[in-house]
């Protein structure tokens, strides 16, 4: 019964981003179109982030109070609406309100299906369950930059509409396919309302065991985003490739994700633990910036970002496992909660990398590079500190 629910939500996972992954390499040359450059893209790209982060937690309260298939059917149909949005847009204004909309009712998707994981596995097997959702995340994502980028060379529109079908096909499998995780037992009983996330809660939470694994999931979504948010348009600036070559690399890159969080990051957890395998990341990342800006030629390129997708990947499910195992909270609000961190580094990410690529197209990569070396140095701070003494935490 265990493995059919994950064959059904890893179905489901890798269906929604194929249809999101599609449009991924038509974001940078909508912008181009509409006269935008780097910080354009970087406030589309961080406008996500703004939704999730408001709104990631409320969903996860949701899922433990009603259950986790209607959120999950929630952020589907969401994300199915903003696609048609996308492809109906005719100025820049109209891809803010779709990319709004995208994240205030897709926001739900990962942590709950995170926390429908986290309800039907345990102990040392949860880390490379969650990696198998990501990895399912990356399969969808390596069909969908293809599909998009092919579409995409003939019209800029076509492929959006092509995302909203998968991700309403999604919903039918969900609805018809995944039973509920989360009996009417154990649900919350809470009687408080299910409000915004208030930042006095993200700090809360930071003063629980936790910490360690929140920061990273921050830094994880920071690092991705200062690549991806610009690397289109650094790859028509610095090289002249348009949506296909760019739709390629993204391809690449996606599949390497996919095999590093659904065949390696979990035996590697298993093998030296989150703590060992997080450290190990954060230095290979920097490392990957400097490979990325000193590529020249298509196959070094690949080379190069496949690289630093390698090491990227093994941050996130061995985040979430340690979020999971030392959680103080509901499995529902604490992915709620991991995935506000993650959306704070999805919104400063972008930012970041957009207004400095308006300077120079090497300084997001630069300044990535430092930042995940001055990551590489905190996180003995902080590992060292969790098992000196759990600080005092509070449930709100």
């Amino acid at each position: 019964m265990k493995t059919k629910r994950m064959v059904i939500l890893f179905s489901s996972i890798a269906i929604a981003m194929t249809g999101y992954g599609i449009a991924l390499p038509l974001f940078p040359f909508l912008i181009e179109k509409y006269g935008g450059g780097g910080l354009q893209i970087g406030l589309l790209v961080a406008s996500y982030g703004v939704m999730q982060l408001l709104f990631a937690p409320v969903w996860g309260s949701l899922s433990d109070k009603y259950g986790r298939k209607p959120m999950l059917l929630i952020g589907m149909s969401g994300l199915g609406a903003a696609m048609i949005f996308f492809g109906l847009s005719t100025q820049l204004w109209m891809l803010y309100a779709a990319q709004l909309l995208s994240g205030a009712l897709s926001s739900g998707v990962f942590p709950v299906a995170m926390a429908y994981t986290s309800d039907i596995t345990e102990g040392d097997e949860r880390g490379g369950a969650m990696g198998k959702i990501g990895a399912a995340a990356g399969l969808g994502i390596i069909l969908g930059p293809a599909i998009g980028g092919l579409l995409g060379a003939e019209s800029l529109y076509i492929p959006f509409f092509a995302a909203a079908g998968f991700a309403f096909i999604t919903c039918l499998i969900i609805w018809f396919g995944l039973p509920e995780s989360l009996p009417e037992n154990k649900r919350s009983a809470e009687k408080e309302s299910v409000k915004l996330l208030k930042p006095s809660g993200l700090w809360q939470a930071l003063l629980t065991p936790m910490a360690f694994g929140l920061i990273i999931a921050f830094a994880v979504n920071f690092g991705k985003s200062n690549f991806s948010s610009v690397y289109g348009l650094y790859a028509l600036e610095r090289f002249g490739y348009g949506p296909r070559e760019v739709g390629i690399i993204l391809m690449v890159m996606s599949f390497i994700y996919l095999l590093a969080q659904g065949f390696i990051v979990g035996p590697l957890t298993k093998k030296f633990g989150e703590e060992k395998v997080i450290k190990t990341a954060l230095i290979g990342n920097a490392a990957g910036f400097i490979f990325i800006m000193a590529a020249e030629t298509f196959v070094v390129i690949i080379l190069s970002v496949s690289f630093f997708i390698l090491l990227n990947a093994l941050l996130k499910p061995s985040a979430l496992a340690f979020v999971s195992r030392r959680s103080v909270y509901s499995q529902g609000r604490t992915m709620g909660i991991t995935e506000s961190f993650m959306s704070l580094g999805r919104i400063l990410g972008p930012l970041w990398a957009g207004s400095l690529f308006d300077f120079n197209y090497y300084y997001p990569f630069i300044s990535g590079a430092v930042i995940f070396l001055i990551m590489f140095g905190v996180s003995f701070i902080l590992t060292r500190e969790k098992r000196e003494v759990s600080a005092p935490y509070e449930k709100t």
